[in-house]
C-alpha cells in the first residue's frame, strides 16, 4: 500500500482539474432569428400531406418522370455516394475513439534458442507464453472526449450527407423544369417556323403572279432562316441540359434520354404549389447543414479540452501473465508461471511548448468553426429571402406577362385581319409575330422560373415545412 501512497493524491488533484479541460459549449453563433422574413411569405399550402417529407419534397409535383429520376439519383449521383462514405468513415472514427476507453489485451508466443558467453558453447531453448494488459485510466476525461467529438463528427457528417442528398434533389428537380421549359419552347418556336413557311408559300406564288414585292418574300426567308437558326439553337440547347440531367442521376450522357413532353400535359402545369416558409427560428432546426456546422462546432470546443488536457497526469495500469521453460509442453506448468501488474503515472515537465501549441491550434480549429457556423447561419437566411423574393416577384411578373401575352395575340390578330383588307403592308404582320412569339417564349420563362424557385425554396428550408 506505501507504494501507492503518492499516487492517490496527484490522481485525485487531477480529477478535481478534469473540469477545467473542457470548454462550454456555444448556443448560438450571434445571430438572432428575426420574428419574420423580409420577404413576404405565405402561410397557406396547396400541398397534399404526403409531400411534406424531408426526403421526398418532389412529391408535390405528381410527376412520374420526376420521381424516376430522384431515385435514380439517390441511388447512383456520386456525390451522394461520398457523403454516405464520410458517414461510415465517421461511424468507424467513433468506435475507434471508444476502443480506447477500453483494456487492450494482447497474447504472444515466443521461442528463442540462444548460448550464454562465457559458459559452454551448447545452446539453449526457452518457450515463453503470456498474455498481456494495458489500461489507461481517464483521470483528464482525454478520452472520454475524443468519443465525444467523434460522436459529433459522426453526427455532422450524417447531417451534411442529407445536405448533399437535398442539393442533388433540388438540382435534378431545377434541370428538370428547365428540360421541359425548353421542350416547350421549342415547340412554340417550331410553331411559329411553320407558320412562317406557310406565309413564304402563298407569298412566293402571289410574287409570281405580281401581286406583291419582291421584297415581301426576302422579308419572310429571314424570318424563316433566322427560326430555323433559333430551333437549331434549342435543339443544342436542350442535349446540353438533358446530358447535365444524366450526370446528376449518374447515367452516361450518351445512354441517358428524356422524352420530350408538352408542358400543359404535366401534372403540375396547372398551378405552382404553395410553401409555407414558417417562422425563422425553426429554419435552424431544419438545415441540415445548419446544424451539421453546429455539430462541428461542438466537436472543436471537445478538442480544445483535449488539448488542456496534455498538461493533466496521464495513469496507466498494465498486467502481463504467462510462463516460460525449456520445454514447451512445460510452459503453463506451475513452476513456470510468472505474473507482473504495473501502474505508471506519467507528466511531461518540458516540452518545448508542444502543449501550449496544441491548445492553441485547437482555439484556431474552433475560431474557424464558430465563424463556418455563423455563415452557415446567415446563407441559410439568404437563401431562404432570396428564393421568397423570386416567388414574389415572378407571381407578379407572370401576372403582367398574362395581360402582355393577350393584347400581343390580339394585336397579331388584328394585323392579320387589316392585312387581308389590304390597310397595312407584310410589314407590320411580321412586326406582330416577333413581338407574340418573343412574348409567348417570355411567358414560358417566367413560369418555369416560378416552379424552379419553388424548388429553391424548399431546399433553403431544408426540404420540408409545416403549416
Amino acid at each position: 500500500m506505501s507504494r501507492y501512497k503518492h499516487l492517490i493524491p496527484l490522481s485525485f488533484a487531477a480529477l478535481l482539474l478534469t473540469g477545467c479541460a473542457g470548454e462550454p459549449l456555444a448556443k448560438d453563433a450571434g445571430l438572432t432569428p428575426p420574428a419574420a422574413f423580409k420577404a413576404p411569405a405565405t402561410n397557406e399550402t396547396t400541398t397534399p400531406p404526403l409531400a411534406q417529407r424531408a426526403d421526398a419534397f418532389w412529391l408535390i409535383f405528381s410527376d412520374p418522370a420526376l420521381d424516376d429520376l430522384e431515385a435514380r439519383a439517390m441511388t447512383h449521383n456520386t456525390d451522394v455516394a461520398i457523403a454516405a462514405a464520410r458517414v461510415q468513415q465517421a461511424r468507424a472514427l467513433i468506435r475507434q475513439a471508444r476502443a480506447v476507453q477500453l483494456p487492450q489485451v494482447s497474447a504472444g508466443l515466443q521461442s528463442s534458442r540462444a548460448s550464454q558467453t562465457g559458459q559452454s558453447p551448447k545452446a539453449s531453448t526457452l518457450h515463453a507464453a503470456g498474455l498481456d494488459l494495458g489500461y489507461e485510466v481517464d483521470l483528464s476525461g482525454r478520452l472520454l472526449k475524443a468519443t465525444q467529438a467523434a460522436t459529433l463528427d459522426a453526427t455532422a457528417a450524417e447531417d451534411n450527407a442529407k445536405w448533399a442528398q437535398l442539393l442533388v434533389q433540388g438540382a435534378v428537380a431545377e434541370t428538370y423544369f428547365a428540360l421541359r421549359a425548353l421542350d416547350e419552347d421549342r415547340a412554340i418556336v417550331a410553331e411559329t417556323l411553320e407558320a412562317y413557311q406557310g406565309t413564304l408559300s402563298v407569298t412566293q406564288n402571289r410574287y409570281a403572279a405580281g401581286e406583291v414585292a419582291e421584297l415581301d418574300v426576302v422579308r419572310l426567308q429571314t424570318e424563316v432562316a433566322t427560326t430555323e437558326a433559333e430551333l437549331k439553337a434549342l435543339d443544342r440547347q436542350r442535349a446540353q441540359v438533358e446530358n447535365a440531367l444524366g450526370l446528376l442521376v449518374g447515367d452516361l450522357p450518351s445512354t441517358f434520354r428524356v422524352e420530350a413532353k408538352a408542358w400543359e400535359t404535366q401534372p403540375w402545369a396547372g398551378a405552382v404549389p404553395l410553401i409555407p416558409a414558417g417562422l425563422p427560428s425553426e429554419l435552424l432546426t431544419r438545415r441540415p447543414d445548419v446544424t451539421a456546422a453546429e455539430k462541428i462546432m461542438q466537436a472543436a470546443q471537445k478538442r480544445v479540452g483535449i488539448a488542456k488536457a496534455a498538461w493533466f497526469p496521464r495513469l496507466s495500469l498494465t498486467a502481463s501473465a504467462g510462463g516460460a521453460s525449456n520445454e514447451l509442453s512445460d510452459v503453463f506448468s506451475d513452476s513456470a508461471r510468472n505474473w507482473s501488474v504495473t501502474a505508471i503515472v506519467a507528466q511531461a515537465i518540458f516540452d518545448g511548448g508542444q502543449r501550449k501549441a496544441g491548445i492553441e491550434l485547437a482555439q484556431g480549429d474552433l475560431a474557424i468553426a464558430f465563424a463556418q457556423y455563423r455563415q452557415s447561419v446567415l446563407l441559410a437566411f439568404g437563401d431562404v429571402e432570396n428564393a421568397l423574393s423570386d416567388i414574389e416577384g415572378l407571381s407578379s411578373e407572370a401576372e403582367t406577362q398574362a395581360t402582355g401575352l393577350a393584347a400581343a395575340r390580339r394585336a397579331l390578330d388584328l394585323s392579320h385581319a387589316r392585312y387581308k383588307h389590304g390597310y397595312v403592308s407584310q410589314l407590320e404582320v411580321l412586326d406582330a409575330q416577333r413581338s407574340y412569339l418573343r412574348i409567348r417564349r417570355q411567358d414560358l420563362q417566367v413560369r418555369a422560373q416560378q416552379y424552379q424557385a419553388t424548388v429553391r425554396l424548399i431546399r433553403a428550408l431544408g426540404g420540408e415545412w409545416t403549416v
